[in-house]
């Protein structure tokens, strides 16, 4: 999607979700930055993210590098983490790793978009309001002359079915354990939604994004 702002057609060897494909595919167009650079620049770029329900991103992230795939890749491997390994092994692995070791898919969000304890982007959303969030975001950024779609398409969508995620929080001694890893994410991005309705994975209460002044308040996303 953000490769159609490219001006110039980008060389398509490296999937776009790999960070090398941003760094060495665009020519020149686009950088990756520190946090801490992103940071510094934020008065003169508009920076914006999506997080998601702490506990589904833990389940998929399991079930997509864990289960589905032969071998793990290797940041986890080093953790100790194998194919096809229980849920409650692989969250006690977590617990015992530092979060600094971590793949940066099982990484806790609010680590990835903060800079010295101060969050960098100016906008979060919620990937469960996406459709409503990527409207107000869309407004925001055509204000600024940024044209985006109108409507996202759907890709690595894999799990189907039942969302519910109680088979594998089912006592209070692995909830209690997820906490201590991602206990902040859950205070940031959800404060507004009990522990009972992520794991149940229902619809969530609308909410509007972040706002650029609220970056740093202990309730990120104001109803």
């Amino acid at each position: 999607m953000l490769c159609r702002l490219l001006n110039q057609k980008p060389i398509k060897s490296i999937k776009t979700t790999s960070d090398r494909f941003w760094r060495d595919c665009t020519h020149e167009e686009t950088e990756l930055l520190t946090p801490n650079q992103a940071r510094k620049l934020r008065s003169s770029h508009y920076s914006f993210s999506f997080v998601r329900n702490p506990f589904d991103r833990l389940v998929a992230a399991y079930n997509n590098k864990v289960i589905e795939i032969d071998e793990p890749p290797l940041p986890m491997r080093r953790m100790g983490v194998v194919h096809n390994m229980p849920f409650q092994d692989f969250l006690n692995i977590l617990a015992e790793t530092s979060t600094d070791k971590y793949d940066v898919h099982l990484m806790p969000q609010y680590q990835i978009l903060q800079s010295n304890e101060r969050l960098v982007p100016k906008f979060i959303g919620r990937m469960e309001q996406m459709n409503d969030h990527w409207r107000i975001l869309r407004k925001r950024l055509l204000r600024r002359g940024i044209r985006l779609a109108k409507a996202l398409p759907e890709k690595n969508v894999r799990r189907s079915g039942d969302r519910n995620l109680h088979a594998y929080f089912s006592h209070s001694r692995l909830i209690d354990q997820f906490l201590e890893i991602y206990g902040k994410d859950v205070q940031l991005f959800y404060s507004d939604v009990s522990i009972d309705t992520l794991i149940a994975n229902s619809s969530l209460p609308t909410i509007r994004p972040l706002k650029p002044k609220e970056a740093n308040s202990e309730n990120i996303l104001q109803a």
